[in-house]
């Protein structure tokens, strides 16, 4: 069975960020991830991972002003240096968390990202994170939760991650996203997980937790899911970037159910 890491961005939002470490320790996680860590000192978080037995196993390299509705740099023209500088404030936290994997969101076509971009920014990113032994991930997102975001495809994320050569740009494998998009998610696993180093999970339609051999989990039984990517080999973490329909323990019946805590 994969491990899984709770995203304390989705979970556990009952409670203040800092103390959801704790409670998602308390509730049977090893790993945690999260959307952006720059509001809070890379010591704090560090310390709060230790104190509660964690492993910090992703984090989002900053992807321009969220708020403001961009998201990411990676492929975007004209923001080469800025993301650059992004890159090495991200690669410093790594480095104080001891996380091994950071996702560079490629941006919007609407701010005029693209693929020649986005492929020279990840070769630079790469060659970047592998003196300390980072690996830079590429995520297709799906065109319903994030319209016009560049790479919606898994085949478009592979075939970056082929331009780009590098044995550290690997695929952030989101089955939700996949699901949303393309559909056929078994048989995208048995061709694409090769090249995952990070997988995540929601349920359709509305991004909620997992509901295992129900037809109530949207068209997606996760059980055999879970089956094919051991059956790949995979060993790395399952990130559980979901938002609950109600709070937050009370919805973590699924992963009991397949063993995912003890």
């Amino acid at each position: 069975m994969p491990r899984f890491s709770a995203n304390l961005s989705f979970l556990f939002t009952e409670v203040p960020f800092q103390n959801r470490f704790k409670v998602a320790a308390d509730a049977g996680f090893k790993g945690v991830e999260f959307l952006f860590p720059y509001e809070w000192p890379a010591e704090e978080l560090a310390g709060l991972a230790a104190e509660n037995g964690l492993e910090i196993v992703l984090f989002n390299i900053w992807p321009g002003d969220w708020d403001q509705g961009w998201r990411g740099l990676a492929g975007v023209p004209g923001q080469e240096q800025v993301f650059l500088e992004r890159l090495d404030q991200a690669l410093g936290y790594a480095r104080k968390l001891g996380c091994r994997r950071l996702h560079a969101m490629a941006g919007l076509k609407a701010h005029g990202a693209n693929y020649e971009t986005l492929t020279a920014n990840l070769r630079l990113a790469a060659r970047q994170a592998a003196a300390d032994g980072v690996i830079i991930l590429t995520e297709p997102i799906n065109r319903r939760d994030m319209p016009g975001y560049l790479v919606h495809r898994t085949s478009q994320a592979r075939d970056v991650i082929a331009a780009v050569g590098a044995a550290n740009l690997r695929l952030q494998f989101d089955l939700y996203h996949r699901h949303i998009e393309e559909g056929r998610v078994a048989e995208a696993i048995k061709e694409f997980g090769g090249m995952a180093a990070h997988y995540q999970i929601a349920a359709p339609p509305d991004r909620g937790e997992p509901v295992i051999g129900s037809s109530d989990g949207g068209g997606l039984d996760y059980a055999p899911l879970f089956k094919l990517i051991d059956d790949t080999g995979f060993d790395g973490w399952i990130g559980c970037e979901y938002r609950p329909r109600g709070e937050t323990k009370a919805g973590l019946g699924w992963l009991k159910d397949v063993g995912g805590v003890k």
